[in-house]
C-alpha cells in the first residue's frame, strides 16, 4: 500500500469509518496485510484449476452444506451469498468437492488482458458465468428455476439498492438475492472461505440458510453475517470497494460480541 498513495488514501478513509480509534501504525499494518492477502487471492483465482486440485488445503463445515445438498436432491436451485472476503472462490471449490457445481455473476472489466485471465479463472471455478445486466439476469433466473446453484458477492455498492446497515453504517445494498430466494422458494446460504493463519489453508464455512421473511430483513441478516466475519478478520476483506458514502461513524456493538 505504501507505494500507491491514491490506494492508501482510499483504504485509510474506509478503515477510519469502521475503526475510528485505530492508530496510524495499526491501520498501516492492516492495509499491508490486506494487500498481501488480496495478492494471494488473485493469484489463486488466476490459477484456479490447480487451486481446486489441492483438496488438502480445505476444511469444510457448517449446516448450510447439508441444506444445499437437500435442495439439490429435491431438484431445487440455491443461492450462495458471500463477499470479497477471504478466498471467496474457495466456496465454489468446496461445492465442487461435494459433487455439485455453482455458477457465478461476473462484472466485465475494461482491461482486456486482466479480463481474459480473471474470467478464465472464474469459469474454472464453476459454470455458468452470468455477466451483470439484463441478459445475464435472464440467464441467471433460468439457471435457478432449473435447479442450478449460483454464488453472488453481495458487498458491492448498488445504485439501485436500499440503504441498509453494513458494519454499522448505511450502505446501498442490492435486494436481488433475497428477492430471488423468496420468489422461487430457494435457500439463501451465507458461505465464506476463511484463510488460515499460515496463509495456505482454508476453512470453508456454510452457515444456516437465512430464514425466509422479506427481502430487506433477509439482506440485513446477510449484512450482519458478513460484518461479523470482517470484524473477526479485517485483513481478509477488500476495503477498496467504496462501499459507503456520506457517513463517517460506525456502530460496532452488534458485531463485537
Amino acid at each position: 500500500m505504501r507505494w500507491f498513495p491514491p490506494a492508501r488514501l482510499r483504504f485509510d478513509r474506509e478503515a477510519k469509518r469502521i475503526f475510528p480509534d485505530m492508530n496510524r501504525s495499526d491501520r498501516a499494518k492492516l492495509g499491508q496485510d490486506m494487500g498481501r492477502h488480496m495478492g494471494r487471492t488473485l493469484f489463486e483465482i488466476y490459477h484456479c484449476r490447480e487451486f481446486q486440485s489441492q483438496n488438502y488445503r480445505f476444511s469444510i463445515s457448517g449446516p448450510g452444506l447439508a441444506a444445499l445438498k437437500e435442495a439439490q436432491a429435491a431438484g431445487k436451485g440455491a443461492i450462495i451469498v458471500s463477499g470479497h472476503f477471504g478466498q471467496w472462490e474457495a466456496v465454489r471449490t468446496a461445492i465442487k468437492m461435494h459433487g455439485m457445481e455453482s455458477g457465478a455473476i461476473y462484472r466485465p472489466h475494461k482491461n482486456r488482458h486482466y479480463e481474459r485471465r480473471i474470467l478464465a479463472g472464474i469459469e474454472a471455478g464453476g459454470k455458468p458465468i452470468f455477466p451483470t445486466g439484463r441478459v445475464g439476469t435472464r440467464g441467471l433466473v433460468r439457471h435457478l428455476r432449473t435447479g442450478g446453484i449460483i454464488s453472488i458477492l453481495l458487498d458491492e455498492k448498488s445504485a439501485e439498492g436500499v440503504s441498509l446497515p453494513f458494519l454499522g453504517i448505511g450502505a446501498l445494498t442490492s435486494l436481488s438475492a433475497a428477492q430471488l430466494a423468496l420468489k422461487y422458494d430457494l435457500p439463501m446460504i451465507p458461505a465464506y472461505g476463511i484463510r488460515a493463519e499460515d496463509g495456505n489453508g482454508f476453512r470453508v464455512e456454510f452457515e444456516a440458510p437465512i430464514a425466509h421473511t422479506d427481502s430487506v430483513a433477509m439482506t440485513c441478516a446477510f449484512n450482519d453475517s458478513l460484518s461479523a466475519r470482517i470484524i473477526a478478520n479485517p485483513d481478509q476483506w477488500y476495503w477498496m470497494l467504496r462501499r459507503w458514502g456520506g457517513q463517517t461513524e460506525a456502530t460496532l456493538s452488534t458485531y463485537q460480541a
